[in-house]
């Protein structure tokens, strides 16, 4: 029975997965954090829990507006004479948005694309390492080769797998996100826009 203490044997089991589980983790972690900052985005944004009413009043009076909304909302309305004004504040806030939001899922699309490729390099240089040790012979030192080069092409598939299959669930998620977004964007300058008309045929 082994004693050692959970945390100990997962960092042996991954360690025997050879230099290749190095690049992973580190792949791993740069993928974690590229999705963790984009979640952070739409969490803070509260895009999709304000409602057109909400949008309405606020564009009404954005002193009561709240949070990025908020902002957006303010920066649309400061100092604007014209309904092409308000088309172009909300032009300037998709060009400086939409193109960062879409190069942190395409570089997310890289990386886990990326895991499964390198948990298939080390699946390869665990099996060159199988087949070393069985070029060998049959002694016990041969065995203890054949059975960690196996070791090691298995655990880095296990890996790289482990990262790619959740992250493509992560992808589709944040894709749609980036989605309602836009879609949030053009609703909220419908709103800005219609709002602005009234006041100036008032």
């Amino acid at each position: 029975m082994n004693d050692k203490p959970y945390f100990e044997q997962a960092i042996e089991i991954l360690s025997s997965g050879g230099w290749i589980m190095i690049p992973l983790f580190c792949l791993g972690f740069i993928a974690f954090f590229v999705a963790a900052r984009l979640f952070l985005f739409f969490l803070r944004g509260h895009f999709n829990k304000t409602s057109i009413e909400e949008c309405e009043d606020w564009v009404r009076d954005s002193s009561h507006a709240e949070g990025q909304v908020g902002e957006i909302i303010r920066y649309s309305q400061d100092g604007v004479e014209s309904l092409s004004d308000i088309q172009n504040r909300f032009s300037e806030i998709r060009t400086a948005e939409m193109p960062r939001l879409n190069q942190n899922i395409t570089m997310l699309t890289i990386l886990v694309n990326a895991a499964p490729l390198m948990g298939l390099l080390g699946t390869v240089l665990g099996m060159l390492t199988t087949f070393y040790g069985i070029s060998l012979g049959g002694s016990e030192s041969t065995t203890n080769i054949v059975a960690s080069g196996i070791h090691e092409a298995l655990i880095t598939t296990q890996m790289g797998l482990c990262l790619a299959i959740p992250g493509y669930f992560v992808i589709y998620f944040l894709r749609q996100k980036v989605i309602d977004y836009e879609s949030f964007l053009v609703r909220l300058e419908s709103i800005t826009l219609q709002q602005f008309s009234n006041r100036a045929s008032s």
